[in-house]
């Protein structure tokens, strides 16, 4: 694995997700209000909604098309049939990193 940085926390307000591209592959990334950070696929397999849109609590994104819901931290789904991919998002200070297989 290797660690990407993408810039300073500041950019994702606490509660929200923005949409990154790294190597070729599209990631949404979340803060959330209680200053976790997390990586996942950028798109619902359902119907390609943009989960960095997606509502998010209590660990879980809600997509934004048809309200499937999957837990952050490990992909898997709270509504809906199937999982999405996760990548390690982790800060160092107020620097963004997300790990991703070479």
């Amino acid at each position: 694995m290797s660690d990407y940085k993408l810039g300073s926390i500041d950019q994702i307000p606490p509660g929200e997700g923005r949409e990154f591209l790294v190597k070729n592959i599209k990631l949404a990334v979340f803060h959330l209000r209680d200053g976790s950070v997390y990586a996942t696929q950028a798109e619902c397999p359902h119907r390609q909604g943009p989960l960095a849109d997606g509502l998010t609590g209590n660990g879980i994104v809600v997509c934004p098309f048809h309200a499937w819901k999957f837990a952050l931290a490990t992909g898997l789904p709270v509504f809906g049939e199937c999982s999405i991919q996760t990548y390690p998002a982790r800060l160092e200070g107020t620097e963004l990193l997300v790990s991703i297989s070479e």
